[in-house]
């Protein structure tokens, strides 16, 4: 059974279920938080298949301050360290807040992946009077809430702390405000800024409930029965620990049904972090790659695995091993040892609805080698024809599927590709200084594929062949054929290389560098 439906399987049949998830804007948000909220999607879709009432909701923690100027933002962004991010100006200006400048590119995101939840915006919910009864509770149990906290995290809090931070009236700021007395419904505060003055808490958006306080008041609030979190929130004594706890003594909640989940790691950069610039957006992931793979992803994967993302050659590997089990779902090919669970894996990977038949599958390494020799959309079918990948006229689905792919190869060889594949076809034979053995080569290179069958496998056996025929050693071989073609030593496979180029071409092309 694969892991969503284990997890959707606790969740009761006798009442409806709300399945969270939420991230901060803080900053781009990269497919390291994309896990959470296709892990949610997952078991959503999951307790939907088991005919379980459930909603899929999504809350935006735009009322968290702005902790540091991350790498991404110029200097002025100092005056709005501590505001909350939904009253800080828009980064280009664009968007109403700086919290909207990377929530918008990332709900947009979520609708290519097929996922569309209820999205609440925490200032909002603060604003509008939804947080006023779950603040009064914490605030007539600062004691009890305290304890709580210093017991199981083993850390003391100031003398005159409260669960509830201030936003300054004059500096605008969370983190700067100490309270000074609390009697219902008014705080007396001071702040750092030098502003004293005093609140009421029946007014919305004047403050809100830190973390370990928000989170369990936020389950209760909106009836959550499930919510995945990262492995930073389910450490000893983390807010996991303080949160249910919380929930159950301070608001009579039962904590909700969970699943801890591992971090997705960079190759070569470690776990993704979008304040320190080592992060993938969703953004920059859904142009290099179709949503089915990055879906794919995370469903192959149980939770509690941490993933190394490649996003060079091993987005590559990503794609056709996607592809491969795309094939076996539909029985063009058999299943391999390995593919656990791959019939519900190939269904929870697609965004919408599931293909009736076997999609049109051309693969992104010849894509990505098609591309490097033309970008224009009838000569890149023109290839694939000639070829012998595109078959026919192409259907309306299969022209969408492949310009998609397209699209997103693109984007890859343009950012994210490693050099050593990059290449540029040379319209005329460049100026190569070719010895005696690579001119031989090429002499009995042309006679021999004069006479087979132009195809992939054909093309790249003839040139062991001619490097035997002659006492040569191969190497030669292909280093010569990628020297006149690309006035470079190395390229991409040369068989299929040769066949996208197409058979006049190339021997044009061989004749005129033996002379």
């Amino acid at each position: 059974m694969h892991w969503a439906d284990v997890l959707a399987s606790q969740l009761e049949e006798d009442r409806s279920h709300v399945i969270a998830t939420g991230i901060t804007p803080s900053g781009p948000i990269h497919i390291g938080n994309m896990r959470e909220i296709l892990t949610a999607d997952a078991i959503y879709r999951a307790a939907i298949d088991r005919g379980l009432d459930a909603e899929l909701i999504y809350v935006a923690d735009d009322f968290d301050q702005l902790r540091k100027v991350y790498p991404f933002l110029p200097e002025e962004y100092e005056k709005y360290v501590g505001m909350p991010l939904s009253e800080i100006p828009c980064p280009c200006g664009d968007h109403r807040s700086y919290a909207d400048h990377f929530l918008e590119s990332f709900l947009e995101a979520l609708k290519e992946l097929g996922i569309k939840p209820k999205v609440y915006r925490a200032s909002k919910l603060y604003k509008d009077g939804s947080y006023n009864e779950y603040i009064q509770i914490a605030l007539e149990k600062s004691e009890e809430i305290k304890e709580i906290i210093e017991k199981i995290s083993k850390r003391d809090l100031p003398k005159n702390w409260i669960p509830f931070n201030i936003l300054c009236e004059n500096c605008k700021r969370l983190t700067s405000t100490e309270p000074l007395l609390y009697e219902y419904p008014r705080i007396e505060y001071k702040c750092s800024c030098g502003y004293e003055g005093e609140i009421d808490i029946r007014r919305g958006g004047v403050g809100k409930l830190p973390w370990r306080v928000d989170w369990p008041a936020r389950w209760k609030m909106l009836g959550v029965t499930f919510e995945p979190f990262g492995k930073d929130h389910a450490a000893a004594g983390s807010s996991w620990d303080t949160g249910k706890v919380i929930s159950e003594k301070i608001f009579g909640y039962p904590p909700p049904h969970y699943v801890v989940y591992e971090f997705i790691q960079l190759k070569g950069k470690g776990a993704m972090h979008s304040s320190k610039g080592t992060a993938i957006s969703a953004e920059e992931m859904l142009n290099m790659t179709p949503p089915e793979v990055l879906r794919f992803l995370i469903m192959k994967n149980k939770p509690s695995k941490h993933i190394d993302f490649d996003p060079g050659l091993g987005l590559l590997d990503l794609v056709d091993e996607y592809d491969e089990e795309e094939r076996v779902y539909f029985g063009v090919e058999e299943e391999k040892r390995g593919m656990k669970d791959l019939r519900r894996i190939y269904e929870l990977s697609q965004p919408y609805k599931i293909p009736e038949k076997l999609p049109l599958q051309i693969s992104y390494r010849h894509l990505a080698t098609v591309v490097q020799i033309t970008r224009e959309w009838d000569g890149i079918v023109k290839i694939l024809k000639r070829t012998g990948q595109i078959k026919g006229e192409l259907e309306k689905e299969d022209e969408e599927r492949l310009k998609s792919r397209v699209k997103h190869v693109i984007y890859w060889l343009d950012r994210f590709a490693p050099d050593r594949i990059k290449f540029k076809l040379q319209e005329k034979l460049p100026n190569v200084n070719l010895d005696e053995d690579q001119k031989k080569f090429l002499e009995e290179y042309l006679k021999i594929v004069k006479s087979v069958e132009w195809d992939a496998e054909n093309l790249h056996e003839s040139v062991y062949t001619a490097a035997n025929n002659l006492g040569i050693n191969p190497k030669i071989g292909f280093k010569t054929m990628y020297q006149i073609l690309l006035n470079k030593e190395y390229g991409p496979r040369l068989g299929y290389f040769l066949t996208t180029l197409g058979r006049d071409f190339v021997l044009r092309r061989i004749e005129e560098a033996i002379k």
